[in-house]
């Protein structure tokens, strides 16, 4: 019986793909270039922030070390969230739902814990976790399973236990690489046919989720 549900942030809690689009066209448009967002979803998206910074100055032959790149995109990323940065759609519905019925609701992020702390109270969800674990608390980061691993410790419970609801291939391959079912909710890119196969289930958005634990509890 499922009574954890861990999720990730970026991309699926939250609109922040958009902005990270955002912020590469800022960059890109200091030196008069210009990347497009078909470009965005193929090249950069649900990559990591370093590996994204390494391609686009390669990409783009950009006069910057990936030091000022990375400080450009950080400095720019906060200005950006101080203006507000959206949910996604269901996940407040959604994250309701789950308290009500008394489910564990756990965050596994790769970001800083200020920033999804802050991005979280921002948003006035940040009181429906019960426990939350970030990129600095593992060794480790997606895709390997550590930071979900770490999650069911918090939870007290065995993989079989929780539901990791995931937007990105690096997430999905981590979640099935600690034995967690996944359900995917595609944010920019649609998983390939390599990750699908490691999906349990892949919704439009985080409200389907709710039917789709209602359906598991009846035929329970």
């Amino acid at each position: 019986m499922k009574n954890t549900i861990i999720f990730d942030l970026d991309g699926l809690l939250i609109d922040s793909e958009t902005i990270s689009y955002r912020i590469y066209r800022d960059l890109t448009g200091n030196y008069h270039k210009d990347i497009s967002m078909e470009e965005y979803i193929h090249d950069y998206s649900g990559k990591t922030e370093i590996r994204n910074m390494q391609t686009l100055i390669g990409a783009y032959g950009l006069p910057i070390s990936l030091e000022d790149g990375l400080a450009f995109a950080k400095k720019r990323e906060k200005e950006y969230f101080r203006e507000g940065v959206a949910l996604k759609q269901g996940a407040r519905e959604l994250l309701s739902y789950l308290k009500r019925r008394r489910y564990t609701i756990i965050l596994a992020s790769s970001s800083t814990k200020e920033r999804a702390v802050g991005v979280l109270g921002q948003n006035g969800i940040g009181a429906f976790f019960d426990h939350m674990v970030f990129g600095e608390d593992v060794e480790r980061g997606k895709p390997y399973p550590d930071i979900f691993k770490k999650a069911c410790e918090y939870a007290k419970e065995p993989p079989e236990n929780c539901l990791v609801l995931e937007d990105s291939e690096a997430g999905i391959q981590a979640a099935y690489a600690a034995g967690i079912d996944v359900i995917c909710i595609p944010d920019m890119k649609e998983p390939g046919e390599e990750f699908r196969r490691m999906e349990t289930a892949e919704l439009p958005s985080l409200a389907d989720v709710i039917s789709w634990l209602e359906k598991l509890h009846f035929c329970a």
